[in-house]
């Protein structure tokens, strides 16, 4: 492997800044281009729900114990699976008439639990906003509705509905362009690294001197005029 040169490299980068900043930004614009012509915006409807307590305990007493905390964790796990089950979701589909298959809403649909609590967040992510907020409202309600009947439990309660988002969640210009020109900049970078360690061509007397071993007594420079001028 030929060893590299690092300051006759670094002068090489330095000769191709403008090809650098060119391509850079011709990456950038065709990356911006993608995001405002292709890329869809998509829009979150999220509805955060917890486990309570059941209503009435057997003994009559309505305080909260710390095994009723510990079973609610538990069922945490399983009620977010139940979340995105077919019984749930096709019945969101048919009651909201949507144009989706069972497949196809379950991967729009995030279930996720903060951590050593009964919380458990429903996202939902859409094209149109507020068909986002709808499906995410009404899985809440759905899902309320078949933990009754599953489990003859009123233990889900609704934290905070699902509400209108205006802004895309999938998109962010200042971010994109930055990411873009940077992807720009190391494929630049990339190319010109490559370019210059399969370049074998000569580029100075000190190379010449150093690959050859032996003194150069002479150089025969290009006149701007383009004609030769020889120097000994």
């Amino acid at each position: 492997m030929e060893e590299i040169d690092i300051k006759d490299l670094l002068l090489y980068f330095v000769k191709k800044i403008p090809i650098i900043i060119v391509v850079s930004l011709i990456v950038m614009l065709l990356g911006m281009l993608y995001s405002l012509l292709f890329k869809k915006p998509l829009y979150y409807g999220d509805v955060t729900v917890i486990l309570v307590q059941e209503n009435n305990n057997a003994n009559g007493n309505n305080s909260f114990t710390q095994n009723d905390l510990q079973l609610n964790q538990k069922l945490v796990t399983t009620y977010s699976e139940i979340v995105k089950s077919k019984k749930v979701l096709n019945r969101v589909i048919e009651e909201l008439d949507l144009d989706y298959t069972y497949g196809e809403l379950k991967s729009n649909v995030s279930v996720s639990s903060v951590q050593d609590t009964e919380i458990i967040k429903i996202a939902v992510s859409d094209k149109d906003n507020r068909q986002a907020v709808n499906i995410a409202n009404k899985i809440s309600t759905v899902f309320q509705d078949e933990i009754t009947e599953i489990y003859n439990l009123e233990n889900i309660s609704v934290i905070d509905k699902a509400e209108i988002q205006t802004t895309p969640y999938n998109i962010h210009t200042l971010r994109d362009t930055v990411l873009f020109f940077a992807v720009g900049l190391v494929l630049a970078v990339g190319i010109i690294f490559v370019v210059y360690y399969f370049d074998t061509s000569i580029k100075s007397v000190e190379e010449v001197e150093k690959r050859l071993e032996v003194p150069v007594i002479g150089t025969i420079p290009l006149s701007k005029s383009g004609k030769e001028k020889r120097r000994v």
